[in-house]
């Protein structure tokens, strides 16, 4: 999981805000649900890249209890790109067990996790057909079923455009990649580049097939980017979880690192 950026879009640069995986919503933070979720999908040990005011957000893993099952990793360089995050954690991304990735800025329905912990295919990206976010999303584009382009801006005609919530699942040899690409990012100084580019690269590199797309067209979510995110979040978003409020799954036993 990435909680190490500074969130000037939605406080500004003054370095007085709380991290964004802080937001409380229905006095619980973003933080607090991501790891009952998480737990509640068989994961057993997460990784948390911080870097803004981590201090805080190690004395949020304290305050739930989620100090047996999070542990965090220090980017010092966090006010350049995500990419120098992701790297961060290059040890996770290329051990042994395979990988679900998230960033901490996200209010979702737990079934986004579920799609992925549940997906046959060991590499997945979540799709959402419908455009949610004021700033230009990732896309996620795809021809004949199979992703063929990853990034905010993208030219071509494609089957399929939609966007990606931040989400995906990895296997152990593909995790290995993307920690390569990551590192010969940073080995080229590339610091300040966003870390779908190096995600990217290895995507479009294996042959069709390597990842698989689970859709998630309706299930409400949504990345808290800027204030009007955080307002559709309250007023929008959150009344639809309260609605479902889907049980979690009983543990399943899974491990993966976030």
């Amino acid at each position: 999981m990435l909680a190490a950026g500074i969130g000037s879009r939605l406080s500004g640069n003054n370095d007085t805000h709380s991290p964004k995986a802080l937001l409380r919503f229905d006095g619980k933070s973003l933080l607090h649900r991501h790891v009952e979720t998480l737990r509640g999908y068989g994961v057993e040990e997460m990784t948390v890249v911080v870097g803004y005011h981590r201090d805080e957000i190690a004395a949020e893993i304290d305050a739930i209890g989620a100090g047996s099952f999070a542990r965090t990793v220090y980017n010092p360089e966090f006010r350049r790109g995500s990419a120098v995050s992701l790297w961060a954690a290059r040890d996770v991304l290329a051990g042994g067990d395979g990988v679900l990735f998230m960033d901490a800025d996200v209010l979702y329905d737990p079934l986004l996790i579920g799609r992925l912990a549940d997906s046959a295919q060991p590499n997945c990206l979540l799709l959402d057909r419908e455009f949610r976010s004021a700033e230009q999303p990732v896309k996620l584009c795809l021809r004949g079923g199979v992703p063929v382009e990853f990034r905010k801006a993208i030219e071509g005609a494609y089957d399929v455009v939609g966007e990606w919530p931040g989400f995906l699942r990895l296997s152990p040899p593909i995790g290995r990649r993307v920690a390569a690409a990551l590192e010969a990012y940073v080995a080229a100084d590339r610091l300040d580049e966003p870390y779908e580019e190096a995600i990217r690269d290895v995507m479009l590199s294996e042959p069709p097939g390597t990842f698989a797309v689970a859709d998630i067209t309706g299930l409400p979510w949504i990345e808290i980017d800027t204030p009007t995110d955080l307002a559709r979040a309250r007023t929008e978003i959150m009344p639809r979880l309260r609605a479902a409020e889907p049980p979690l799954p009983e543990a399943t036993g899974r491990r993966a690192a976030e």
